[in-house]
């Protein structure tokens, strides 16, 4: 196993510089909204602060790849077996409408795996970070704990983390069949998956096609790195680095007690549907 230790302290420091770059434009309450695609919101903070992580992980790491939700891609970081994967601004829509759930993230898959993960939400100043197999820990205005997801074994008992702005309507039927009952809203990709390594929530479901590999990939570290599991709506690993940065199958991710009882429940909803494992949730 790679010691990532020094990129993990490294790339820690530029995501908290990223994040109070985004947190003046959020103070300062004004900030100019563009649109990439329908309900795909950009702003001046998600271009600030993409452009200081590219260009401190370019500094810092020049022989890897980088992969960022508001950088032009490249087909060179196919070439690469480190890739550095960023979303500079998760949760765009709760950081327009003030709500504060929002994070800054950077993964490093290598060789298509995830394996470093820093999600950092700059409005509260929680900082996960996570290198399954080795560091697994929140830290608080200074203090550091160790990441940890819940012991609970029943689907039926387990408390839902769900969407604010992006709800599928099949996460209802899965949790129908699981007889989940218990769920906690919230924004960002990152803070949903910590709320999963912290052991407050025990389950979050995206079967949807809307997800990108910058969505996922520091996320999933720090959910593995916690003792959480990770799979798409079929129950096989994401992949990092492809050529398609879709996450065409969507996502589930869980404490691990059941995975594959959560899986078999997605699968059913989705073929219940429509969708297919060739086709994924399109």
């Amino acid at each position: 196993m790679e010691d990532l230790s020094a990129e993990l302290r490294l790339v820690e420091r530029v995501v908290r510089e990223a994040g109070e770059l985004a947190l003046q434009y959020y103070a300062d309450g004004g900030t100019t909204v563009s649109f990439k695609g329908t309900n795909d919101p950009v702003t001046e903070a998600d271009q600030r602060a993409n452009d200081h992580l590219v260009a401190a992980l370019s500094r810092m790491f020049p022989a890897d790849g980088v992969l960022s939700e508001e950088l032009a891609d490249s087909p060179e970081r196919l070439t690469k077996r480190r890739v550095w994967i960023v979303d500079p601004l998760d949760g765009t829509r709760e950081f327009i409408d003030r709500i504060g759930e929002f994070s800054v993230m950077v993964g490093l898959a290598v060789d298509g795996v995830a394996e470093l993960g820093v999600v950092y939400q700059p409005t509260t100043g929680v900082l996960y970070r996570g290198i399954p197999g080795q560091v697994a820990e929140i830290e608080v205005g200074g203090t550091v704990r160790t990441l940890a997801v819940s012991r609970e074994a029943a689907p039926s008992m387990m408390r839902l983390v769900a969407s604010r702005s992006h709800r599928n309507p099949l996460v209802g039927a899965i949790c129908q069949r699981l007889g989940v009952v218990q769920e906690q809203p919230s924004g960002s990709v990152g803070l949903k998956i910590g709320l999963l390594a912290t052991g407050a929530c025990d389950l979050y479901l995206h079967p949807s096609p809307g997800l990108k590999e910058w969505d996922t990939c520091a996320p999933e570290a720090v959910l593995r790195a916690a003792g959480g599991t990770i799979t798409d709506g079929w129950g096989r690993a994401l992949q990092y680095n492809k050529a398609d940065v879709r996450q065409r199958h969507g996502l589930v991710s869980s404490n691990g007690r059941d995975h594959d009882l959560i899986v078999a429940a997605t699968v059913e909803a989705a073929q219940a549907a429509g969708y297919t494992v060739e086709t994924g949730f399109w």
